[in-house]
């Protein structure tokens, strides 16, 4: 069977369909995976074949200042970009590339519309794999007319009820009650375990010799870390004092030598792989994304959580209510507001326990083999 896996976003949205496409190339199965060229890397670091499509950078990112979380500007941004112009991108794009690789069917990340309105005028099966981990994007009132406009423009009847979203398979790669209760999921979902990926390069070696003091890791994502103002400053700044080590992650595009001399107990690196990393740690600071959020609580890591935008927040609020964060906001904490919240998470085994219970739902669900076997049903 000829697979094709593609995704509208970043490494965020990339990140989930890997673990299930390589699962489907061990089974035998011809796969292919597309989308932003700038992720290029990361697929082919995977050990998979990568078909970009899409505009390449132009350059690295502009650094911009951090602004107070807007969850309706956040709506707007959803519905009119990945709703709107992304989704009728995709599917011009998503559909010529089909029309010459010829797929069997197509794996594409929840976001991504355009490959399955692409899929719908083909006559393909689809799946979509969940990367907004609340699911409150996906909103007949905030997105159906916007998905209507494009699927008219491809010759489709209007689907206001969005029923295109879950119509053949969804795979859901998160624990099924960090699901916030106002968007279940649809009767076609099927939870899986995520995987998360590993990374070429090896951890540095200094990681093996870290003394007994709790690991506290912080990071800001991917996207997001170049939008974050001077919340790395303040993070750092509230930390350093607390008996901990504190590993910093600040992204490809940012200079660790740009925080000045640190202290022996304090780390900041561009990158580590979490594989490595978040095994040992005791409690991880981050932005909220989904990504940061599932990979802390496989492996039952409490946070502290500075939402800024995108589903940050609503995944802090599941966070919350769960409790397996503090929550802050991102503009206005303080560096002693940040290091008390980090101290009360580690203080308190409650917000380890809640982890821990995420991690074993997480632990107990089957893995991208499932996936797989759930995929080779469609046809």
């Amino acid at each position: 069977m000829r697979m094709l896996f593609t995704f509208a976003g970043g490494n965020g949205h990339a990140d989930p369909l890997l673990p299930i496409a390589r699962a489907a190339e061990s089974a035998g199965h011809t796969v292919a995976v597309s989308g932003r060229p700038a992720v290029t890397p990361m697929i082919q670091a995977a050990g998979l074949t990568a078909i970009p499509t899409g505009d390449p950078p132009t350059g690295p990112p502009e650094r911009s200042p951090l602004l107070a979380v807007d969850v309706e500007r956040e709506d707007r941004v959803f519905r009119d970009h990945f709703a709107g112009r992304l989704a009728r991108r995709r599917a011009e794009l998503v559909g010529d590339l089909a029309r010459r690789w010829r797929p069997d069917l197509i794996v594409c990340d929840e976001t991504d519309f355009g490959s399955m309105i692409a899929a719908e005028v083909l006559g393909l099966p689809y799946a979509s794999v969940l990367v907004i981990s609340s699911g409150h994007f996906s909103r007949p009132e905030l997105i159906g007319a916007t998905l209507d406009g494009v699927r008219a423009g491809f010759g489709l009847a209007p689907d206001p009820e969005l029923a295109m979203l879950s119509r053949h398979l969804v795979l859901s790669p998160v624990p099924p009650s960090f699901r916030d209760p106002a968007h279940p999921l649809p009767a076609t979902a099927h939870s899986i375990r995520p995987v998360r990926r590993e990374h070429t390069g090896s951890a540095p070696a200094w990681l093996d010799q870290l003394g007994p003091a709790p690991i506290v890791y912080a990071t800001l994502g991917t996207e997001f870390n170049v939008e974050s103002g001077d919340l790395f400053q303040r993070i750092i700044a509230g930390l350093t004092g607390l008996p901990i080590t504190l590993i910093v992650t600040v992204g490809a595009q940012i200079d660790p030598a740009e925080f000045g001399p640190q202290p022996s107990h304090v780390r900041i690196e561009r990158f580590i792989p979490q594989a490595a990393l978040l095994p040992r740690c005791a409690a991880v600071v981050s932005h909220g994304g989904s990504g940061s959020v599932i990979g802390a609580l496989t492996h039952g890591v409490p946070s502290v959580v500075f939402p800024m935008g995108a589903d940050q927040p609503a995944n802090a609020d599941r966070c919350a209510a769960l409790g397996v964060a503090r929550v802050l906001e991102p503009v206005g904490a303080t560096p002693a507001e940040i290091g008390a919240a980090v101290a009360a998470v580690l203080a308190d085994p409650g917000y380890r326990a809640a982890a821990e219970r995420l991690r074993d739902e997480l632990a107990a669900l089957p893995g991208p083999d499932h996936a797989v076997k759930l995929l080779e049903a469609l046809l």
